[in-house]
This record gives structure tokens, C-alpha cells and sequence, in this order.
């Protein structure tokens, strides 16, 4: 026959067999598991880095949201500081006209009475300077009349 030894082919096909079968499960296996275990891991990754970007997006909208919601109340508040402010300026303001009218009537009453003491003081002073000049215009003129009276009594 052809010389072929079936045994022979049996012995290396077990043998090529138990080769494959032992890298199989030394080499292919492991380095199969180790890959699908290393790309599920940055595919986890993946995930988890775009959820928590989906979350930083989410939160980045809402912090716009409220800096805007806070800038207007921030506005709102400002305008009720700045009427507020204005109001109490124009209560102020009133107060100091009221104060300066207060004060100028008081001012004028006073310069009204010190004016009718003055004029007061002024009659009194005129009518004692009338009297005294009467006075003294009565002596002068009583003196003199007596010289006459005098003069003419001695003349006749």
C-alpha cells in the first residue's frame, strides 16, 4: 500500500488536537476574555463620561436658569432699592422744606415783634423827647415871656 500508518496519522491528529485544545484554552481564551473585559470597561466608561456630561449639561442649563432667574431678581430688587431710596430722599427733602418754612416764619415772627419793640422803644423815645423838648421850649419860652412881661411892666 501507500505506506500510510494510520496510526501514525491517528497519534498526530490527537496530538494536533491536544495542541490546539491547550492553546485554545492557555492563550486564545484568556486574551478573548481579557479584551471583552478591557473594551466593556471603556465602554462603561464611555457611558458613564457621557451620562455625567449629559448631567454637566443638564446643570450647566439649570445654573443658566437660575443665574438669569437670580440676575432679574437681583434687577427687581435693585428698582425697589432705587424707589425705596428715591422715596425716602424725597421724605427727607420734604422735611428739610418743612423745617426751613418753619424756621423762616419763625424767623419772620421774630423780626415782626423784635420790629413792634423797636417801634415801641422808638414812640416811647420820641414821645420823651417831645416831652423834654416841650419841656424845655415851655422854660425857654416861659422865662422869656416873664422877661417881656417883665420889660414891659417896668417900661410902663
Amino acid at each position: 500500500p501507500l505506506n500510510i500508518n494510520w496510526q501514525q496519522i491517528f497519534l498526530h491528529l490527537f496530538n494536533f488536537s491536544l495542541l490546539t485544545l491547550g492553546l485554545y484554552l492557555l492563550l486564545y481564551k484568556p486574551v478573548t476574555d481579557f479584551m471583552k473585559e478591557r473594551t466593556e470597561y471603556y465602554r462603561q466608561l464611555d457611558s458613564d463620561a457621557r451620562a455625567k456630561q449629559n448631567q454637566a449639561g443638564d446643570l450647566e442649563a439649570s445654573c443658566q436658569e437660575r443665574l438669569k432667574n437670580i440676575e432679574a431678581e437681583i434687577d427687581e430688587k435693585r428698582l425697589a432699592l432705587t424707589h425705596e431710596t428715591d422715596r425716602e430722599i424725597e421724605a427727607m427733602l420734604q422735611s428739610a422744606n418743612d423745617r426751613a418754612e418753619k424756621i423762616i416764619l419763625d424767623a419772620r415772627e421774630a423780626a415782626r415783634e423784635e420790629r413792634a419793640e423797636i417801634l415801641e422803644d422808638v414812640r416811647q423815645e420820641i414821645a420823651s423827647m417831645t416831652v423834654t423838648a416841650a419841656e424845655k421850649l415851655l422854660s425857654t419860652s416861659a422865662s422869656d415871656a416873664l422877661d417881656q412881661f417883665l420889660d414891659t411892666v417896668r417900661e410902663e
